[in-house]
């Protein structure tokens, strides 16, 4: 299983905003001439979030990706969402600004281990998050994001049993809502599993107004102590409805930026761990200004699949596409 490495709290430097400016700038003439379009993640730095033509979660970033009428897909998050992106777009450039922005949850699940576990029981039905590799999706019956997983498994076939990779917690919480047994997979988000319960004990007890709303990539001791437990785009709606004027956010602190953008009237606490006051993945902070620039100019890197891993994971996508789209 993969582990984030020992390392002092992660703090994303930020560009003066000059240089923002002028970087900005060539971004949006780069665009223009490639006729691109820039996707970003929730969890992406706000300079990023800003000049994309869509910002919003793992769902709306798949749904975006299948509709867009762009020559060249721009990916602004980690290496599976730029997959995800190619796989619905096989015959357009896709890029993302760096390619060893990873994620714990993919590196967690490799597909020879998945296809092992699968060849014990015939009758498995796999639900793979999407935060996995392309080669785990060619193996899946259908993919799901938080946003619309409890959807997926309530749509999966009675007779079969289910198999849900690679987040546990996500999973786990699915089961809760659900009453859906499942078999688990070990997995999960090395920024989620910072939170403890005790953590959010003390937030609570230092903001007693504020709703807690966790990721339901966090553990159960986090969840059990949250208001509202929901995807990234669901917190918005959310956020946005919930009277209170303060709320404390259990999730990746690129998310605050989109909240205080959409709930200019509301103050967003970041949930603290038991070792910084706010949480980031490295890796979705890998990805900056400058090197969004570059991957545009230079269209590259690039992000390139077998022709037969492409036409096998694009069948559980689109599974989870049209299921989402029912009533």
């Amino acid at each position: 299983m993969f582990n984030a490495p020992e390392v002092q709290p992660f703090v994303t430097a930020r560009p003066a905003p000059e240089i923002v400016d002028s970087l900005s700038r060539e971004i949006l003439e780069l665009k223009r001439r490639h006729r691109a379009v820039i996707l970003a993640h929730n969890y992406q730095v706000s300079e990023i979030q800003e000049i994309a033509d869509y910002v919003g979660d793992s769902l709306g970033l798949a749904q975006q990706a299948a509709q867009t009428s762009a020559e060249v897909i721009v990916f602004c998050g980690v290496h599976f969402m730029a997959e995800t992106a190619k796989i619905l777009n096989p015959h357009k450039i896709v890029v993302l600004p760096d390619r060893d922005a990873g994620c714990s949850l993919e590196e967690s699940c490799p597909a020879d281990r998945l296809a092992a576990l699968q060849k014990t029981n015939p009758n498995f039905y796999t639900i793979a998050y999407i935060n996995c590799s392309a080669a785990v999706k060619a193996l899946s019956d259908v993919i799901c994001t938080s946003g619309n997983a409890r959807k997926i498994v309530e749509h999966a076939p009675a007779d079969r049993d289910l198999l849900f990779v690679p987040d546990e917690n996500l999973g786990g919480w699915v089961m809760e809502q659900t009453g859906r047994p499942m078999t688990l997979w070990k997995g999960n988000c090395y920024v989620h599993v910072e939170w403890t319960h005790a953590a959010i004990q003390r937030i609570r007890r230092e903001h007693p107004g504020a709703p807690i709303v966790a990721h339901p990539e966090c553990t159960k001791a986090v969840r059990m102590l949250a208001d509202e437990v929901c995807s990234t785009e669901k917190m918005v709606t959310y956020c946005r409805k919930n009277p209170a004027p303060a709320l404390i956010i259990a999730t990746e602190a690129g998310m605050l930026h989109r909240l205080r953008r959409e709930c200019p009237d509301k103050i967003f606490i970041p949930a603290p761990t038991e070792r910084c006051a706010c949480n980031e993945c490295r890796f979705m902070k890998m990805n900056t200004l400058e090197k969004l620039r570059d991957c545009l100019a230079n269209l590259s890197p690039q992000v390139e699949l077998p022709a037969d891993i492409l036409e096998r994971a694009r069948r559980p996508i689109e599974r989870m596409l049209e299921i989402s789209a029912l009533p």
